[in-house]
């Protein structure tokens, strides 16, 4: 049994004012592994402070200060990789290969933010006068546990690049990794105060930073119903906010996509993060004329699908994060069946031989855009197939949702697909299974958010808009 009893304030690691021990799981077995001792609003409230002090001299520091200790942190997360990877396989059951992405994502996070502080003008002329681009003030950044590590990193990252100091609400589930991402970031040597982590509850620590008048500024990610009660706590004080909410996008399938290739690499933008992405493409819109060729590709999909052995480089999905998860997942999967859709691969239970928390993948067809499955996100490893008539049809059905965070297009023509692209009504699109742009934005349409995070975007996310009038013009 591991216990973590320490949160970071500035700049020493301290035990929390809260008693609340909270239990830590292993997800692949579905047993305690350890816990963690929560921290309370008085925490959050000195992290405030700590945050507040560090403000007043480090939003005055320039490029070349800030530079040098983002990639002071980069080194410090990087060295500690390995450590990362292991707790993200243990403490949220993710597979070797996402584990090991995700530990090194979580320090490129602070190279991609200084690369792009570099080329960044804090001042730019606008008619005769000039526009200063200034910090904020101090940030509350809240993370979620289906990506803990990676989020506290770059939320982090692009903060301190804009000249912003943070107190950082971390997942109570992910406590482990948030022990050791803390552990690497204070042996980089920043000054006091820049950030302050403090793990605890939403409705305790993270109330207290979206109501804190000290807190200029809310990145969160997570669900649309939190961020939704984000919003509303934060207008009190006028916060700024950033929400990066939950999504339920689509696969476009054109009539001209090689099928072959398509419909693996769609299966496969469902099930990315075991499924519980906001990101994740899980309608997968196809022709209605081509249903019959592509129904038996994507059963061979799923069949060849690794599900089980997390240290197994070719396993692809692991398990639900928690027992509530699980139960989700479950309900989505009845729900889907008595609904009408088509079972065409899993179904509800876990996959043979496997516990814990595992869901078996599946994959309905026959599914209306109107049905439960095909509008609520379920966040686990459930995907369904959807038929379009014609290509404005298409449009309208992956436009037809409350959310708009990302989409997917599959074409052999470029062109063709980018015509579609831009009638998508998200934040991102992904054509052909395009890899991951660390410096392009990354937000949503809708309920999916507010706002953008990653390069210039992300950067400006934490900077407010000064006007000098006056400097252009002569007082003669």
């Amino acid at each position: 049994m591991r216990t973590v009893e320490r949160i970071y304030i500035d700049g020493a690691f301290v035990t929390p004012h809260g008693t609340e021990m909270f239990d830590l799981f292993d997800p692949a077995r579905g047993e305690v592994i350890g816990q963690v001792r929560l921290a309370d609003a008085e925490d959050a409230r000195l992290a405030i402070q700590a945050a507040k002090r560090a403000l007043l001299s480090y939003a005055r520091t320039g490029k070349a200060e800030r530079l040098e200790l983002l990639r002071a942190l980069h080194d410090a997360v990087l060295s500690r990789a390995a450590d990362l990877e292991e707790a993200t396989i243990l403490e949220y059951g993710a597979p070797v290969a996402r584990a090991r992405w995700t530990a090194r994502y979580a320090a490129e996070s602070f190279l991609n933010a200084a690369k792009t502080l570099e080329a960044y003008s804090f001042t730019r002329p606008a008619g005769v006068s000039e526009v200063v681009m200034e910090p904020v003030g101090v940030a509350g950044l809240i993370t979620p546990w289906n990506a803990n590590a990676g989020f506290i990193c770059n939320k982090l990252a692009y903060a301190l690049a804009a000249g912003c100091t943070a107190v950082i609400k971390p997942s109570e589930m992910s406590a482990l990794q948030t022990e050791i991402v803390t552990e690497a970031l204070h042996a980089a040597g920043a000054p006091a105060g820049l950030f302050n982590i403090v793990t605890g509850r939403g409705d305790v620590v993270g109330s207290e930073l979206t109501t804190s008048p000290d807190i200029a500024k809310i990145s969160f990610t997570g669900s649309t119903t939190v961020g939704k009660a984000i919003m509303k706590a934060a207008a009190d004080t006028v916060k700024r906010v950033t929400l990066e909410l939950g999504g339920k996008s689509p696969s476009l399938i054109l009539e001209d996509a090689d099928l072959e290739a398509a419909v693996p690499m769609a299966i496969m933008a469902g099930f990315q993060n075991s499924g519980q992405a906001c990101l994740a493409g899980t309608r997968i819109l196809v022709p209605e004329k081509r249903l019959s060729d592509v129904l038996p590709l994507a059963k061979a999909a799923m069949t060849a699908t690794k599900v089980g052995d997390l240290r197994d480089p070719a396993t692809a999905i692991g398990p639900l994060v928690n027992a509530k998860q699980y139960e989700r997942v479950q309900r989505y999967i009845r729900l889907g069946i008595e609904a009408g859709a088509t079972l065409i691969a899993g179904g509800e239970g876990h996959p043979d031989g496997l516990g814990g928390y595992f869901a078996r993948p599946t994959l309905f067809a026959n599914v209306t855009n109107e049905m439960t499955i095909a509008r609520e996100e379920i966040f686990g490893p459930v995907l369904c197939i959807i038929t379009y008539r014609d290509e404005d049809e298409a449009v309208a059905i992956a436009n037809d949702t409350d959310y708009g965070l990302s989409s997917y297009v599959f074409s052999s023509d470029l062109v063709r697909a980018r015509a579609i692209a831009v009638r998508l009504q998200t934040g991102r699109v992904v054509i052909n299974g395009a890899p991951h742009d660390p410096l392009a934005p990354f937000g949503g349409y809708k309920q999916s958010g507010i706002g953008r995070e990653y390069g210039v975007f992300g950067l400006e996310a934490f900077l407010e808009v000064k006007a000098i009038l006056g400097v252009g013009v002569s007082l003669a």
